[in-house]
């Protein structure tokens, strides 16, 4: 029996067993009244068969994993031969603050470090400028110079830990100082090995921590690029993200396809500058949400990792299965966490941080149950970190590569989501482009347009959140909440203080004018700051510097 007659069988056996199966059962006990689909709006069947499946070639949409087009994974063992890296992200108060809550998270079996910085630090200010006053340390740490940087890294060997940091508009600064504290700890640039997110794009997007227009700061990612390349060669340049996206209320979908356009647009944004793709497209990584809708999500990120590698291969022309790879690291969602019933919480990170585990995550951090009250407690984020370890020692899920893979409902989603997020590129395409498309205001609106969507399903009870519009109580919140000590501010701003009294002024001046007059020109910027930062010069006094030269970004408001 060939292929055709062994579907045609099927199908006639899925025909009789609706008729005489299905149907007499529906009549005695009908399923339940709700919309069966995902965030997409992708509809859920009720029985997924090798009919979902009949046009996939094994080889072609599957293959192997650690080989193209990687859907199962990009590497060929997966966890058999090393875990994701287990990153919790942190930061508040000032550097010494922070430092005492990464040393007791790597004593607890943390493998990564993933750093949160304060408003301030991402938009470019000093502690002691009139626009960060009340915001000094409150969402994350504070860092106004190498000192900082040098107190938040003390005692952490960054030849053995590798770090994330959350940062877009100011990232080539922040990556500047660690470049010199680990010049400081005698760490050679080629032993240094971490992510700066630098995503500028779906600041524009999402997510609002932008200082400069458009070029300036594609010009700052492309030199980051360009540096990482040449001296960083186990550093990730960017991680493109939609987790913000996702968190602005995007759907599943919406999230692939306006990630990976924002991907897109940076490699041709670094090929206009004569770089070689395949000498810098490795160093592309990727950052997603983690969401509640467990088969979506390894779904999606299975379907990203498709295209990805689709897109560099044949609309990039690049040539080394490492510029083809799509790594990633998740996020369980924090938009999801409910102040209500806020042990429920633990449960939702669970399940998010499982199907990021299924989806083949690269590293993964899990939200505490106490974010939706306020930045985590010690306990509350050690829970998160147990989370994780155990899903990684206790579940067996690690065991196997893509353990999920060959699901007749996972592989038609994966399809399903790829087909819809492959449309979306065409249409940005169409428009010219991924600024083209957010300098229309398109992609800001399907967002706007898919949260509103969310938020009215949610009032109107078709989408239930436990605790929150269905089995609710009116039992009080009682679990301790983490608040940032306001004398922290007066703290930092005094030992600011301290920074632009001791150091050598004339030489920060001369940095300061060095990287004044690069700016102006093409050179790239990032041997400049470095020397500026080495010089104590601070982000508030570099952004200024940068901002006379470049401007500031206005936001079109979309309606």
């Amino acid at each position: 029996m060939d292929e055709a007659e062994r579907l045609e069988q099927l199908k006639g056996e899925f025909d009789a067993w609706q008729v005489e199966t299905l149907q007499p059962t529906l009549k005695r006990a009908p399923e339940r009244k709700r919309e069966f689909q995902t965030s997409s709006d992708i509809e859920v069947k009720r029985l997924y068969t090798p009919l979902d499946l009949s046009d996939n070639d094994y080889s072609d949409r599957l293959g192997f994993p650690g080989r193209y087009p990687f859907t199962r994974g990009v590497q060929p063992t997966m966890y058999r031969g090393r875990l994701w890296t287990m990153r919790q992200y942190a930061g508040f108060g000032t550097a010494e603050d922070t430092n005492r809550r990464f040393h007791y998270l790597l004593q607890q079996g943390q493998t990564g470090l993933s750093v949160a910085f304060d408003l301030p630090t991402q938009i470019g200010y000093d502690s002691d400028d009139p626009m960060a006053a009340g915001e000094v340390g409150k969402v994350g740490v504070a860092i106004d110079s190498l000192t900082d940087m040098e107190a938040l890294l003390r005692g952490i060997p960054l030849d053995r830990v590798s770090t994330s940091m959350t940062i877009n508009a100011t990232a080539s600064i922040l990556l500047a100082m660690y470049v010199a504290v680990a010049e400081q700890q005698g760490v050679t640039p080629d032993k240094i090995s971490g992510t700066v997110q630098n995503d500028i794009l779906k600041e524009y997007i999402a997510r609002g921590t932008y200082i400069f227009p458009p070029g300036p700061s594609m010009r700052l990612i492309t030199d980051t690029f360009a540096y990482c390349a040449a001296q960083l060669p186990r550093w990730n340049a960017i991680s493109v993200s939609g987790y913000h996206i996702r968190e602005a209320g995007s759907t599943a979908v919406q999230e692939v396809a306006f990630t990976l356009a924002d991907g897109i647009a940076y490699v041709e944004a670094a090929i206009a500058t004569g770089l070689d793709v395949d000498r810098f497209a490795s160093q592309l990584s990727f950052f997603f949400n983690a969401q509640n809708n467990l088969l979506e999500e390894v779904a999606k990120y299975r379907a990203a990792r498709r295209l990805w590698a689709t897109i560099m291969r044949e609309r990039f022309k690049a040539g080394d299965p490492r510029s083809w790879m799509l790594r990633f690291h998740a996020q369980t969602s924090g938009v999801s966490l409910t102040a209500q019933q806020p042990e429920n919480n633990a449960v939702r990170v669970a399940l998010q941080a499982l199907a990021a585990v299924l989806g083949g995550a690269q590293s993964l951090h899990t939200n505490s149950r106490d974010e939706a009250l306020g930045l985590p407690t010690e306990e509350a984020v050690r829970l998160a970190l147990r989370t994780q370890q155990i899903i990684a020692y206790e579940s067996g899920v690690a065991d196997t590569v893509d353990p999920l893979g060959g699901s007749y409902c996972l592989e038609a989603l994966t399809d399903r989501i790829e087909r819809e997020a492959s449309a979306y590129l065409e249409k940005i395409d169409a428009m010219g482009g991924t600024l083209r498309a957010i300098e229309a205001g398109f992609i800001q609106r399907e967002i706007q347009e898919a949260a509103y969507r969310e938020q009215r399903a949610t009032e109107e009870r078709r989408r239930i959140v436990v605790g929150l519009n269905e089995f609710a109580t009116a039992d009080p919140v009682t679990i301790p909440v983490f608040a940032v000590d306001p004398r922290l501010e007066v703290e930092q701003r005094a030992k600011l203080n301290r920074v632009r009294g001791s150091r050598d002024q004339h030489r920060a001046d001369k940095t300061l004018e060095a990287l004044g007059r690069a700016a102006r020109g093409k050179e790239n910027l990032l041997p400049l700051l470095i020397e500026a930062v080495k010089a104590y010069a601070t982000i508030g006094e570099i952004c200024s510097v940068l901002r006379n030269i470049f401007g500031e970004h206005r936001e079109t408001v979309t309606i």
